[in-house]
């Protein structure tokens, strides 16, 4: 995905790029779903269908060098930070054609090259990693910044307090990002937290913390831009809460018997990133259908990309382990 230059804001033109690449997300997303359902996926997927404005206003205020660390909820912060459809597709279908050849799959994706240290099927597992890169920075005066996406069901885990803690002490450059979606997997927020405002949570270590609505792009662009340059002036870390929503189940087949039947489609309708974005541009129909068909025809070609791939062999499946 094109990154634009370093600014604090985003500018009306680069909010049509915006728009496209979190279209790009939720179409891969879309086909992703559709693809599973059809049997064609192997493993399990998570999909982050109304998290889209998270993803990309994040990666987009990042520099060359920095890097990032995901959840099992990956696909979107993937594409964000620059791995191409056909791979990460391909890499879905389990082929060695993928970003990670065909061994990591949803919930495994990594991409070295791009800055992707991986998505971590371990709730909160990203946190140390990042932590610890950061600190590698710091030791060797680089100016770039680590940065670790979670949810909010993260912030009740032994690893997060344990990064966040010598994070602070040491002060590394490090960003912290909370997509506070409300559901940690089915349980709702107000059942595994004992308060409202998950930021408290850093600040009880003094660290520096960032609020800002997670549907609004350019809101959260600007917040991550902020966060980072204090992280990279050698300042300390930065914990940036990201009120966001999740429109789909935790995992694709989810029943969600847990949530209120109308309370998706409500948030839907109201707080759609895409349809926000899009209508403060005020797209019309015809413009906006010729983004929806320009990303669409991306995503059906990964597909076929992903299709016409190599199956790795068997003798592969013991490469890369060294325990």
């Amino acid at each position: 995905m094109a990154k634009v230059e370093t600014k604090t804001s985003l500018a009306k033109g680069d909010l049509r790029d915006v728009l496209r690449e979190m279209l790009l997300i939720r179409r891969f997303e879309e086909k992703v779903e559709e693809r599973f359902r059809a049997g064609e996926l192997p493993g399990f997927l998570h999909v982050a269908i109304g998290q889209e404005a998270c993803a990309v206003g994040v990666c987009r205020a990042l520099e060359d060098g920095d890097i990032i660390a995901s959840t099992h909820r990956a696909h979107g912060h993937t594409l964000a930070k620059g791995t191409h459809p056909n791979e990460l597709m391909a890499e879905l279908y389990g082929k060695t054609e993928g970003c990670s050849h065909g061994y990591g799959g949803s919930m495994h994706l990594y991409d070295i090259e791009r800055g992707n240290m991986g998505a971590n099927a371990v709730i909160g597992g990203g946190l140390p990693h990042i932590t610890g890169a950061a600190l590698a920075f710091q030791m060797r005066g680089e100016p770039r910044v680590a940065l670790a996406f979670f949810g909010d069901g993260a912030t009740n885990i032994g690893t997060f307090h344990e990064s966040l803690n010598l994070a602070q002490l040491w002060k590394v450059p490090a960003v912290f990002v909370l997509e506070d979606n409300k559901w940690a997997e089915s349980t709702p927020e107000s059942q595994h937290s004992p308060i409202r405002d998950l930021s408290d949570r850093a600040k009880a270590f003094g660290m520096k913390a960032l609020k800002a609505d997670g549907q609004d792009v350019e809101a959260v662009y600007k917040t991550a831009r902020q966060a980072l340059e204090y992280a990279r002036a050698g300042k300390g870390p930065v914990f940036v809460h990201l009120d966001c929503v999740r429109l789909h189940g935790h995992y694709i087949g989810d029943p969600q018997v847990y949530r209120d039947k109308d309370e998706a489609r409500k948030l839907a309708e109201t707080r759609d990133p895409i349809t926000l974005l899009r209508a403060k541009l005020e797209l019309s129909d015809e413009e906006f259908d010729e983004l929806d068909t320009e990303v669409s025809e991306i995503v059906e070609a990964s597909v076929e990309f992903a299709k016409n791939g190599t199956d790795p062999a068997p003798e592969d499946a013991l490469k890369n382990i060294y325990a």
